[in-house]
């Protein structure tokens, strides 16, 4: 008999789908969409193309116990949406900040999701951060848009290795301040 652990992290509502925590059985999907060379392209870790066990290793990450991020599917089954339209996740750092980080799969574009995903997760403030930071792509200014309609304020350029660029990437980093 085999035991699936349980992750101590809460379901998240939006209008439009729910943020849950990962599953096992999301494997599929989100192979293949991370397996799609502009959604690689467009974080700073997915590999392009997606060697094998990555999908797994990154299941096996967010149902740690020891986990420094806590990861959620973006599901839209409850509507009649696909169970996996996407990824958020927040990564602990010191002093009660985090940094948020998310994907939309290319089939659910320009309809708005990230910024639903985002927006829930202030909202619902899970880590009881004060401080929550990204950081998104210069040549990705939709990503901007999401971060700058939910309140972040533009910090300035930096850049970050792009592991399916295989080459480091300019950013536009930015901050939200939280009371948590």
């Amino acid at each position: 008999m085999r035991y699936e652990t349980i992750v101590t992290q809460p379901v998240i509502e939006a209008n439009r789908f729910i943020l849950r925590p990962v599953r096992r059985s999301d494997a599929g999907l989100l192979e293949m969409y991370a397996s799609d060379k502009r959604v690689a392209e467009a974080t700073s870790s997915i590999p392009h193309p997606l060697p094998p066990g990555t999908t797994d290793a990154f299941i096996a990450r967010a149902l740690d116990e020891e986990r420094t991020e806590d990861v959620w599917i973006m599901d839209g089954t409850e509507l009649g949406h696909s169970e996996v339209l996407g990824v958020i996740g927040l990564d602990r750092m010191e002093r009660a900040q985090s940094e948020v980080g998310y994907w939309v799969a290319p089939a659910f574009w320009n309809t708005g999701l990230a910024s639903e995903a985002v927006e829930a997760l202030l909202r619902a403030n899970p880590q009881n951060c004060e401080t929550i930071f990204a950081q998104v792509f210069q040549d990705n200014p939709a990503s901007a848009r999401v971060l700058t309609k939910a309140g972040f304020e533009y910090l300035g350029d930096a850049e970050t290795h792009s592991v399916a660029r295989g080459a480091n990437v300019a950013t536009w980093t930015y901050l939200r301040k939280l009371s948590a």
